[in-house]
């Protein structure tokens, strides 16, 4: 038989167990003002050239495209703790050489009226060869927002994209939507 004390309290005892699994003030600040990264539209994808003058696809060393990017944040004093995470693919092409093949990329964090505040480039690394299939890789960086208050966080933006020469970023262009 149950004691009729221990049902009436049940739900009570439920409802606590309950509010204590989700996430804190400071958990839901964090998430609420997160920023999410956006990739910039000529610099989603690359294709690398071997050099001279040829650009036909025997030419081609190795296209990258940019896969996706996302965020994950928490509040810490005055701060925004931003860990950002880049997923890049590369496919070799005829003209690879053997060996390790930099890809380069870049972040970018603006504040709310648009100026660079933070930038920097960085490579991803894959090793490469005339046979190597397609290969991906996940960059995992770590950005520090300031803020006087939590919700000045949400006027940063964070801009990804692979870092083309001029020649490549005029290839993209050209040939955008084969």
């Amino acid at each position: 038989m149950i004691d009729g004390k221990f049902v009436s309290l049940a739900p009570l005892a439920l409802a606590l167990v309950v509010c204590g699994c989700g996430p804190s003030n400071k958990e839901q600040l964090a998430a609420d003002y997160c920023p999410q990264p956006f990739q910039v539209q000529d610099a989603q994808t690359l294709t690398r050239f071997a050099p001279g003058s040829g650009r036909d696809p025997r030419d081609v060393m190795f296209e990258a495209g940019l896969l996706n990017s996302s965020a994950a944040c928490s509040l810490g004093k005055q701060q925004m703790n931003v860990n950002l995470v880049i997923q890049i693919a590369v496919t070799p092409g005829p003209a690879v050489g053997k060996g390790v093949t930099s890809v380069p990329y870049f972040v970018r964090v603006l504040d709310g009226t648009g100026r660079i505040v933070q930038g920097q480039e960085f490579n991803a690394d894959f090793d490469l060869g005339p046979s190597s299939g397609r290969r991906g890789s996940k960059e995992e960086l770590s950005l520090t927002l300031p803020f006087e208050k939590p919700a000045e966080a949400a006027s940063y933006r964070i801009a990804v994209g692979l870092k083309p020469t001029p020649d490549e970023l005029e290839y993209n262009r050209r040939n955008a939507g084969r």
